[in-house]
């Protein structure tokens, strides 16, 4: 069997050295709010090229205390994507705003800046950008739109450990940019986690009393705030597999120009990456109308897969009350019906990954 991920290929590697910060944690006697999580912050905030990091419970957290550190909540609205995790706009609404859902652009299927304008109204706050399965969005001409409308920049990087845009890192271009500590990501925990990286030290603050009930330094709530603190044990985990993050990083592109050149004549959409441009590739995402073909044919071969994600969130009955029906948001419903992630992890071995491209290019042979 070739999983689609397989965490413990990676934490074999690390497994010494991480038991090791395991035991250092459990000997401090502090488990909350302690020097791994001020360390790990640092640390990221440094990685990043941010001047501040607030480390979290989770990505969704990550979200939800952004927007509320931005003063979003109740009556306003945020310009999202539906082509992404339920989690982006589950935050949104549980700050009590609204999601102005947006269509992708065809080929990236990452939100259409030429679609966000027609989109802002009065009651628009922000405009949160998904850097999907490790690919940048157009943040430059996000921030554009942004700016000319005085609007903030929220940037969802939960995919994105390691994207870049010119050298710089995703989540550094906006207001604020949330991570996830998600294991399967990039860069994952051994449970939740998530953080938000700013360079606005009032707003780093803010969101630290959010995370801890609204605390100020006498314990007294000055602001309504949440309990969504990053434990010292995920913090110290974190730290460990931090210093190992390039080397999967350098793995990841290679497994990507791997699968790019084994596939390049299956009669299937392959992902693409802009000049200038660093793909984390967190996933490997393939387009083809004959996907239930494929999944038929490698479920036969034992080789795993994913759909990242088969129901778009405005077809979701959770949202229906947002009030779009099927066919508002074409290149998105179209998308969903194509899309399949292939194995992708930076431990996958190369004799794998041709055995995944052999198993694709077999089932699409006679399309």
């Amino acid at each position: 069997m070739i999983p689609v991920f397989d965490y413990l290929r990676g934490y074999q590697q690390i497994q010494g050295e991480v038991e090791a910060a395991l035991r250092r944690v459990i000997a401090s006697g502090q488990l909350i709010l302690g020097p791994e999580g001020e360390a790990f912050e640092r640390e990221f905030a440094a990685y990043a090229g941010a001047r501040q990091a607030v480390a979290v419970a989770s990505g969704t957290d990550a979200i939800v205390i952004a927007l509320r550190a931005l003063g979003i909540g109740r009556g306003d609205e945020v310009i999202t994507v539906s082509h992404t995790a339920a989690a982006t706009v589950g935050a949104v609404r549980e700050v009590g705003a609204v999601p102005r859902l947006v269509d992708v652009d065809r080929d990236s299927l990452l939100i259409d800046p030429d679609q966000i304008e027609a989109h802002i109204g009065p009651r628009t706050r922000a405009i949160l950008p998904v850097h999907l399965y490790g690919r940048p969005a157009a943040i430059d001409a996000i921030g554009a739109i942004a700016a000319r409308h005085g609007l903030a920049v929220v940037e969802d990087c939960a995919q994105a450990h390691g994207a870049r845009v010119a050298g710089r890192h995703v989540g550094t271009f906006g207001a604020i940019g949330c991570f996830s500590f998600y294991p399967t990501k990039n860069l994952g925990a051994l449970g939740d986690g998530g953080l938000c990286v700013t360079d606005d030290s009032q707003l780093a603050e803010r969101m630290r009393q959010l995370r801890f009930h609204g605390f100020d330094a006498r314990r007294v709530s000055q602001l309504e705030g949440r309990n969504s603190r990053l434990d010292e044990i995920q913090a110290a985990i974190l730290r460990v597999k931090l210093r190992h993050l390039e080397t999967g990083l350098s793995a990841r592109r290679r497994i990507a120009g791997e699968y790019l050149q084994g596939l390049s004549d299956a009669r299937l959409s392959l992902p693409e990456c802009e000049p200038d441009t660093n793909h984390a590739w967190h996933l490997f995402v393939v387009r083809t109308r004959q996907r239930a073909r494929l999944i038929e044919h490698l479920t036969r071969s034992q080789i795993g897969y994913g759909i990242h994600y088969p129901v778009p969130i405005h077809l979701m009955p959770a949202y229906s009350h947002l009030g779009y029906a099927r066919g508002s948001l074409p290149v998105t419903e179209y998308a969903a019906e194509e899309i399949l992630s292939l194995p992708m992890f930076p431990e996958l071995a190369a004799d794998e990954v041709r055995a995944v491209c052999r198993a694709v290019l077999d089932a699409l042979r006679d399309e």
